[in-house]
């Protein structure tokens, strides 16, 4: 029997638990840190079931700044940045404010395996077949208990552990919102019938069920979503047969599905959490949020929480974090996820059957048709229309700035080691004390229409102008306090690449 062990020092800086998309992606921000991480994972084994996921822009953006994009996309399918919003089918705006204006479709199991391996290769570690069981916090660390009893050390402890979260209930932070009224069942399975007759039938379903497709994979497999009966434990996956028959009650047909990948249910419960952080213990991910899928926002809405989330903790560990910079992530975060509640509240009233909603899905169809609008809604659901709130300045500050033209190449390439980056086209300015945390460029021919600009470690313009002591001062607000003996600015040099 395992004898429960207890370790006085801090093994960890932080201990993560959960490993999915969320929590991987932060071990991986925290390792380009040095930050010592230990990742806990209550499943023995990775998800074997071939669901596929879609990142969306910002994602998409964010691997191109650590260099995982071309690893991740010869993986997936990419598909038009269109047709998100409740599922109108309206075309993307044409330019859209990015260099990757398209969705990825993956494989999830292949997104999770890639990132985890992200982490591991920077260092982090993984213990699979653990899980938290309860915590306890003082001012210098965390306590964490295993379920098997085993105690652990660690300076902070991070939630990505889902919507079930132990750790949230733990901390004792609400999680208010509201319980699922609807349930839809998802799947992957083949048929029996030709896609022709599948088609035909869809079509004329989905006209009035926006909760209803059938949509091929190729080899005979399609993917199945129907709406169930009623609202179950989603703890219990449905049955073939469940699929049979409500597939039988709205379609007249059962398509003669069979040999399912896999089957599962979800609904449409959407929740808050209240706070983010409590002390040394802070949330991110579902463990934080939860809301229906659609459009598709809810891993990329917590692969974004881990990057800005990273830099802040890491910064915090290696003390020269300024006294608020962590109090910025829930600032931040918590908005973002308010809005994309919000929208997907919509978004699944726009799917009701009854006249009234019906009769406002149509109105908003006609709207879209106005460029502005759908720009609008698409910059929301791919979260590049998100602005920090920096304080006044032009449109820009607070945003994230687009993957540019500078010399020698992309500017996303110059972000890979997760460090700010000052671009000076005036070539007047420097980055003294703070050359330790902060990478420079001078470059006159940057596609940019500003003097500089100062960017986080996760893209976003932290500052705007062309004058130095103002620039100090930003440098000081957002990186801390400047080496004591300042040194001349290091130029951004691309991190050696990961092999695949």
């Amino acid at each position: 029997m395992h004898s429960p062990q207890f370790t006085t020092d801090p093994l960890f800086d932080v201990i993560i638990a959960g490993c999915g998309p969320t929590g991987a992606m932060l071990a991986a921000e925290l390792r380009l840190h040095d930050v010592r991480v230990l990742v806990l994972e209550k499943e023995t084994e990775p998800v074997s079931f071939v669901r596929v996921v879609g990142l969306h822009i910002r994602s998409l953006e964010l691997l191109a700044m650590r260099g995982l994009l071309e690893r991740i996309r010869r993986h997936g399918r990419q598909r038009p940045a269109g047709g998100f919003f409740a599922a109108i089918p309206k075309p993307a705006p044409k330019g859209l404010d990015s260099a990757h204006d398209y969705l990825l479709g993956i494989p999830q199991p292949v997104i999770e395996h890639l990132l985890e391996e992200q982490a591991t290769q920077l260092g982090a570690q993984v213990r699979r077949g653990c899980a938290v069981a309860g915590f306890e916090q003082d001012d210098e660390g965390v306590t964490v208990e295993l379920t098997d009893g085993e105690r652990l050390r660690s300076r902070y402890l991070v939630g990505c552990d889902g919507g079930r979260s132990t750790v949230r209930k733990q901390l004792g932070v609400g999680f208010p919102g509201e319980p699922s009224r609807n349930e839809t069942l998802m799947g992957e399975m083949k048929v029996g019938v030709s896609q022709e007759e599948i088609a035909a039938k869809v079509t004329g379903i989905r006209e009035t069920h926006q909760r209803f497709w059938l949509r091929p994979f190729g080899e005979g497999v399609y993917s199945v979503v129907v709406p169930a009966a009623g609202v179950s434990d989603r703890a219990e996956p449905p049955t073939l047969e469940e699929f049979r028959q409500q597939l039988r009650t709205i379609a007249g047909t059962d398509f003669g599905v069979h040999s399912p990948r896999w089957l599962s249910r979800f609904g449409d419960a959407t929740r808050l959490a209240e706070r983010y952080r409590v002390g040394r213990v802070l949330l991110a991910g579902d463990a934080a949020h939860i809301h229906p899928p659609t459009g598709g926002q809810g891993l990329n809405l917590g692969v974004q929480d881990a990057f800005n989330l990273g830099w802040k903790l890491a910064a915090q560990i290696r003390g020269w974090a300024p006294e608020t910079l962590l109090d910025t992530y829930q600032a931040e975060r918590h908005p973002v996820a308010e809005d994309v509640l919000d929208n997907t509240r919509a978004q699944m009233e726009l799917h009701s059957t009854e006249p009234g909603p019906r009769a406002v899905r149509r109105l908003l169809t006609e709207l879209m048709d106005f460029d502005e609008v759908n720009r609008y809604l698409i910059e929301k659901i791919t979260a590049i229309g998100i602005r920090y709130d920096f304080g006044e300045g032009p449109d820009l500050l607070g945003r994230r700035l687009r993957d540019i033209d500078v010399k020698h190449g992309r500017l996303y390439d110059l972000l890979h080691r997760g460090r700010g980056l000052l671009l000076d086209r005036t070539e007047r300015l420097t980055v003294g004390g703070w050359s330790d945390r902060v990478d420079y460029l001078a470059d006159p021919t940057a596609a940019l229409d500003v003097p500089c600009v100062l960017l986080r470690p996760d893209g976003h313009v932290a500052w705007i102008g062309d004058d130095q002591q103002d620039l100090d001062d930003h440098l000081s607000r957002w990186f801390g306090k400047p080496a004591d003996s300042p040194t001349r600015p290091t130029r951004p040099t691309r991190p050696t690449t990961l092999r695949p």
